[in-house]
């Protein structure tokens, strides 16, 4: 029998998907528990792991929502909804909220996630390992943006990902882009710069499937990473934030899955 693993990719998307019902309902990891404690430990842990790892050489600091301030409010919101134990119901726009304000608590939340993902699993990523952005051998991605990369650049994953996740960070950093207080408006880019945002985060996942599947199984971390793709996945679908049904590309069979199961 023929195995459903893609060419240059070392997970089997059945395999996946089929865990992911247990990897939700059964016992969650550091960001899975949703209460306020639990992520604030897990936002430690995500500092301890970057930090510790020399490869890394910006610190990337965890974002958090300001209390008191309307992100801080959706914050509490999504994660008590998520311990509801419905991952399809924790990504629904809370009604009479400002979507803006969902998508950028959603970005954060995301970046978190894969920031503290692949922490965990740097040491196995080195431009000797990986001297390439792939995910499978037909998805290579080039990196780009208007300040030191204005034409699209080949690079070694890791630097891909430092790049990319230093460019979240500042735009995130940005109040006049992800403006911290109540009232204050969004700018019109916002909604097209979070399609772009969502688009490169997907990039991380696509690698760590294809690259270093078997290193997150070893390491125990397959719920983790099944659970957090699993939401980032309904969170695209649910908000029509995938440009077209290329948009998934090599995990396109793991994502119909996960559409399926849920």
């Amino acid at each position: 029998m023929r195995s459903s693993a893609l060419p240059g990719c070392s997970f089997d998307p059945s395999d996946i998907a089929t865990s992911c019902f247990l990897s939700f309902h059964g016992q969650l990891g550091p960001f899975e528990r949703h209460s306020k404690q639990a992520r604030l430990n897990s936002l430690d842990l995500h500092s301890t792991v970057i930090n510790r790892n020399s490869r890394t050489r910006v610190p990337f600091k965890p974002q958090k929502a300001n209390r008191g301030t309307s992100s801080w409010q959706l914050k509490q919101f999504a994660e008590a909804t998520l311990g509801s134990g419905s991952l399809r119901k924790a990504v629904k726009l809370p009604e009479g909220e400002d979507l803006n304000e969902w998508l950028a608590v959603y970005v954060v939340d995301f970046y978190n996630q894969i920031n503290l993902l692949y922490g965990s699993i740097t040491e196995f990523c080195s431009p000797q390992s990986c001297p390439e952005m792939k995910a499978t051998d037909e998805f290579e991605y080039l990196w780009q943006d208007s300040e030191n990369y204005k034409r699209p650049t080949k690079m070694p994953a890791p630097e891909y990902i430092e790049h990319l996740m230093a460019w979240v960070q500042s735009n995130v950093d940005n109040e006049q882009i992800f403006p911290n207080r109540i009232g204050l408006p969004f700018p019109k880019q916002f909604p097209s710069l979070v399609r772009q945002m969502f688009k490169r985060l997907y990039r991380v996942y696509a690698h760590i499937y294809c690259h270093h599947y078997p290193v997150i199984v070893q390491l125990g971390l397959e719920p983790h990473l099944n659970t957090s793709f699993k939401h980032y996945v309904l969170f695209i679908d649910e908000h029509g934030l995938a440009s077209g049904k290329d948009f998934w590309g090599p995990l396109g069979d793991l994502v119909e899955s996960m559409l399926r199961s849920d």
